[in-house]
């Protein structure tokens, strides 16, 4: 598996990272399959948060990973906290709570990579501050990034956390792709020039922020995928003709297309099928043509001015 670093740290991670969003879905053997899997594949970057499965998605990795100390330098564990039921909450209390539970649910003493989960209109970002500076003295957190935030609520946080913010988990995927439409389409009259994110794709870049796109194969608001999808012929007799010249699947070809970008993207999967799985590092392996890339974004529908 081809890595790159996570943001300005010195942590080497791979370029596609496992998420264990829908772990609580096997069993305690196929659950063990597919972590064993996924290491067998060089994705040794474990992406949770604390309300997946209300916490026992942690739990259920921790055990199909048979966690140690030896395991543990193995494997990049990331998560995230922040979303509670009907709100978001960034309190200092909140933060070091929920680290507290993260650690003792994946049976481990740190987090890599701990992620503030969706903005909190009501942050303080002295108390965040001084939640991460406390993790980090600690020893729980050694690494801190955020999710689904744009440039304006990052430099907000930045003023105040000395903590360098090394990660940025964003939607994005072929159909979902209006980061970089808008910056194709600047000064047009049209829907695709509309700047929804203030410019976070070139933020990040500017800034060595990695962005994690999470859903890559989705479309819309979770509303299903565009891979086989009667939805997108076009789209998909593209990606299916160049997944033929790599000889490998459609699916490797998504994941292909989004590192593609010189954002060097870290793409989150959340598939539980091995073979999807498989699939989806093997795309660490593809690089596709200037060419083969927009022809790709043009087929989802996407019109270049």
């Amino acid at each position: 598996m081809r890595t790159i670093k996570l943001g300005s740290s010195s942590l080497e991670v791979p370029v596609v990272a496992v998420g264990c969003m829908r772990i609580n879905s096997l069993e305690k053997p196929e659950a063990e399959r597919f972590v064993q899997s996924a290491l067998e594949e060089g994705a040794n970057f474990f992406d949770h948060a604390d309300i997946y499965g209300g916490g026992t998605c942690e739990e259920i990795f921790a055990d199909a990973i048979h966690m140690s100390a030896d395991i543990r330098e193995k494997i990049i564990l990331q998560s995230k906290c922040g979303i509670r039921k009907g709100m978001f909450d960034f309190s200092k209390e909140y933060i070091l709570e929920s680290v507290d539970r993260i650690l003792k649910r994946l049976k481990t003493e740190y987090l890599d990579v701990l992620l503030l989960h969706r903005p909190d209109a009501l942050v303080e970002p002295e108390e965040v501050a001084e939640a991460f500076d406390l993790l980090e003295n600690s020893g729980k957190v050694r690494h801190f990034g955020v999710s689904n935030q744009n440039p304006m609520q990052i430099q907000l946080l930045k003023k105040f956390v000395k903590q360098p913010l090394v990660a940025n988990q964003l939607q994005l995927s072929i159909t979902n792709a209006t980061m970089i439409s808008n910056g194709i389409n600047v000064n047009m009259e049209n829907d695709s020039a509309l700047n929804r994110d203030g410019s976070i794709l070139d933020y990040c870049r500017l800034n060595d922020i990695t962005i994690q796109p999470w859903s890559p194969f989705q479309y819309g608001f979770f509303e299903g995928v565009f891979l086989g999808n009667d939805k997108f012929p076009e789209l998909n007799q593209q990606i299916d003709e160049i997944a033929a010249k790599y000889e490998v699947r459609n699916t490797t070809i998504a994941i292909a297309w989004l590192l593609r970008h010189p954002a060097h993207m870290q793409p989150v999967i959340g598939t539980m099928n091995i073979d999807r799985l498989k699939d989806c590092c093997k795309a660490s392996d593809v690089y596709l043509t200037r060419e083969e890339w927009y022809s790709i974004y043009r087929a989802a529908g996407n019109i270049l001015p």
